[in-house]
C-alpha cells in the first residue's frame, strides 16, 4: 500500500518543481520532501520525477501516475471539507485569506467585534501574496479584489473600494501639481511591483502618468502609503488608506477615481458551518456599516 502523505509529497514536487516549494507547501522541512520521495520511489519500484538543473520534471511513469493522484488529492479534500462542514460547534478555527491593508485598517475592528460575542471562535489573517486556495482548505474563507471563478464556491460582492491619487504635501510643494496633459513629466510614482501592474488602479495611474519616473515598487499598500508619506512621489492607494492620513493629500485628477469590487468567497461544503456562517455574517455587515470608508461619497 502506497502512504497518502507519499503520494502527496509527489504531488507538490511535481507541482513546485523544487523540494523547497513543495516543502512550503505541506508546511514540513525540505529533507522530509526528499525522504518521502524516495521512499514512495523504493516502494513502487519505479522513478516518478527526475531532478534537472531547472528543478524536478516528471518522468513517463510519473506523467501516467499524476491524474490518479490528483483525483485522490480531490476526494480526500472533499471528505475533510464534509467532516468539517458537519461540524456543529460554534467554536473552533476560521482562517481568513485577504489583503492586509484591508484587514489592518478595515476588518479589524470588525473581528474584534465577532470576537467580544464569539469568544470560542479563533480568526486566523493570512495576507499571502498569492490567492489561497478554499477548495483545499488553505484557507476557510477569503476577500479578495477579484470575482470568484471555481464553480464550487459561493461567492458575492460585498462592498466597493475606490481609488485615488496621494501625495505628501511637502511633496507637492516642491515638484509642484503634476501636468496629466504632459503624462506626469517631471514626477515620480509610488506603485507596485510589475507582477502586480495590471490590476485595474495601477493601469488608471500608469495611464495619466506615462512619463512619470518610478520611486519606489512594493507589494504592500501600507509600504507604498508609507512611501508616499515621506515625499517618494504620487501614489494610488484605496480611498480608506488615503483619505484621513495628516501626511497626505489628494492629488487632483480629470476623470473619476477608480472603484473595484471587493467579493467574498467561501467553499459551498463549509459555508453553512455554524463558526463560517457567523464569521461570513459579521463580515458582510461590517463591510456594510464601513462602506462609507471603503467608497466615500
Amino acid at each position: 500500500m502506497l502512504d497518502w502523505d507519499d503520494l502527496r509529497t509527489f504531488l507538490m514536487i511535481a507541482r513546485h518543481r523544487t523540494l523547497s516549494g513543495a516543502a512550503r507547501a505541506l508546511g514540513v522541512q525540505q529533507p522530509t520532501m526528499g525522504r518521502r520521495l524516495e521512499a514512495l520511489e523504493q516502494r513502487a519500484g519505479v522513478v516518478l520525477l527526475h531532478k534537472t538543473p531547472s528543478g524536478y520534471v516528471l518522468t513517463e511513469a510519473g506523467e501516467a501516475v499524476l491524474a490518479n493522484v490528483e483525483r485522490i488529492e480531490a476526494e480526500t479534500e472533499a471528505v475533510d471539507r464534509l467532516i468539517a462542514g458537519k461540524d456543529p460547534r460554534l467554536e473552533g478555527t476560521v482562517r481568513l485569506t485577504t489583503l492586509e491593508s484591508l484587514a489592518a485598517e478595515i476588518l479589524s475592528p470588525i473581528i474584534a467585534a465577532f470576537r467580544a460575542t464569539h469568544p470560542d471562535v479563533q480568526v486566523e489573517i493570512v495576507a499571502a501574496p498569492r490567492s489561497l486556495n478554499l477548495t483545499r482548505r488553505e484557507a476557510d474563507v477569503a476577500l479578495r479584489m477579484a470575482a470568484f471563478t471555481q464553480p464550487d464556491l459561493y461567492a458575492r460582492k460585498v462592498a466597493e473600494v475606490a481609488y485615488d491619487l496621494y501625495a505628501a504635501p511637502g511633496y507637492l510643494e516642491r515638484f509642484g501639481m503634476p501636468d496629466w496633459t504632459a503624462g506626469g513629466q517631471g514626477h515620480a510614482l509610488v506603485q507596485t511591483e510589475p507582477d502586480l501592474l495590471d490590476t485595474p488602479e495601477m493601469r488608471w495611474m500608469r495611464g495619466l502618468a506615462p512619463n512619470a519616473g518610478v520611486a519606489l515598487a512594493s507589494n504592500s499598500r501600507l509600504i507604498q502609503r508609507a512611501a508616499a508619506r515621506d515625499g517618494m512621489g504620487i501614489a494610488c492607494l484605496a480611498r480608506y488608506l488615503g483619505d484621513g492620513d495628516p501626511g497626505l493629500v489628494r492629488v487632483p485628477v480629470a476623470e473619476p477615481p477608480r472603484v473595484r469590487d471587493l467579493w467574498l468567497g467561501v467553499h459551498g461544503d463549509m459555508r453553512n458551518t455554524p463558526r463560517i456562517k457567523a464569521f461570513t455574517a459579521a463580515l458582510q455587515l461590517g463591510l456594510r456599516q464601513a462602506a462609507g470608508r471603503l467608497r466615500p461619497e
